[in-house]
């Protein structure tokens, strides 16, 4: 009999401990079904519409430079990126010619001045001889012509060998003003003819930046309340800029359309070449939340989200009206109130009314 009330002992211990086991295996399936979800707050607020451009400063203006008078290039001081300043000389053409030239026209002047004195004296001896009635009225006249003829002539020489003079002095090439070498189109030995782009030389006294922009992005550019830029050297200083140009048509290849930003600042500190980012902000007449894209939940082709509810720790669908999809947020222009807190991670793992709590103890 004792051994029959021991083992009805053991038994009911070994039910009674099974039972208790098995609720603590409920308890932790229970808190385990408890799904943690990452949330955030619904904020309604203006529409700034934002588009970002990588640009590149260049110089506002630039200036071709060449040589006023055609020869061959013996010498060049520069080259690509060089810094210059005004009058500096930059390049000269073989001399040799320019100055057979201008011994040429020295050569015209003495002709002409020695022809010029000579009408003088034949002049003052004819008219002597017209006083004394030697010679007639219309022979008179011929010699004063031929002075006049002669300090004409006289004159065109000086005036050539002023001309030839410069153009000797063309055969040098100097910078009107200081600035950046970008560009040469020139070499050693090369044969040009007058006027002939040589040096692009730009000036940096004024900066801007060049963008391209799709046709279909053109009005958001034009229209722009914001205009931001920052130097990929220093992305967190942003300068204020202001749409200066937008090219009347699209570039052949790209199809994009150049527009030209200038900096409202004027301590910037840019070198020619740099790159940019630059952001275009425009303010629409509406309000809107902005979300991840990972808090979009699609429920029969409808967008939605799951709004978690703090007095309960459940979720509910929401269906929304989406504006716009921007690249890793979408722009939400009805459907959510100020203030409602949204799921926006995990948003395909949930159902209606399911529990759960948020990620590393987040509350609300």
């Amino acid at each position: 009999m004792k051994k029959i009330i021991t083992l009805f002992i053991n038994s009911l211990m070994v039910i009674i401990t099974l039972s208790l086991l098995s609720a603590c295996d409920k308890q932790v399936e229970t808190k385990k079904s408890i799904r943690p979800v990452v949330t955030q707050q619904v904020k309604i607020q203006d529409n700034w519409q934002q588009a970002t451009y990588a640009g590149e400063i260049r110089a506002r203006y630039k200036m071709a430079l060449g040589f006023r008078i055609g020869g061959k290039i013996v010498e060049r001081f520069i080259e690509v990126g060089d810094v210059v300043k005004p009058g500096a000389i930059l390049a000269r053409l073989d001399p040799e010619d320019s100055k057979l030239q201008l011994m040429h026209a020295e050569g015209e002047l003495e002709a002409a001045k020695a022809e010029k004195r000579k009408a003088q004296l034949d002049l003052r001896r004819y008219t002597k001889l017209y006083k004394d009635n030697m010679i007639s009225a219309a022979e008179h006249l011929r010699f004063s012509n031929s002075l006049d003829i002669a300090k004409a002539k006289y004159t065109q020489a000086q005036a050539h060998l002023e001309v030839t003079r410069n153009q000797s002095d063309y055969t040098s090439l100097y910078a009107d003003k200081g600035g950046v070498i970008t560009s040469l189109e020139m070499e050693v030995g090369q044969v040009i003819v007058p006027g002939q782009t040589v040096v692009n030389l730009a000036l940096p006294e004024e900066k801007e930046v060049i963008i391209a922009v799709a046709e279909g992005r053109l009005d958001e550019v034009r229209y722009a309340d914001e205009v931001k830029i920052s130097l990929w050297i220093d992305p967190k200083h942003f300068y204020t800029g202001k749409v200066r140009e937008i090219s009347p048509g699209a570039d052949p290849v790209t199809r994009t359309y150049t527009v030209k930003i200038s900096f409202i600042d004027t301590a910037v500190k840019a070198q020619l070449g740099m790159t940019t980012t630059v952001v275009i902000i425009q303010k629409k007449n509406e309000k809107v939340a902005e979300l991840p894209l990972t808090a979009i939940f699609q429920k029969d082709s409808q967008p939605a989200v799951w709004l978690y509810s703090p007095q309960n720790s459940q979720v509910n669908l929401q269906a929304v009206d989406i504006l716009e999809y921007q690249f890793n947020s979408v722009l939400i222009r009805s459907g959510l109130k100020n203030g409602q807190i949204v799921v926006v991670a995990g948003v395909h793992k949930l159902y209606e009314e399911q529990v759960v709590r948020l990620q590393d103890g987040v509350s609300w």
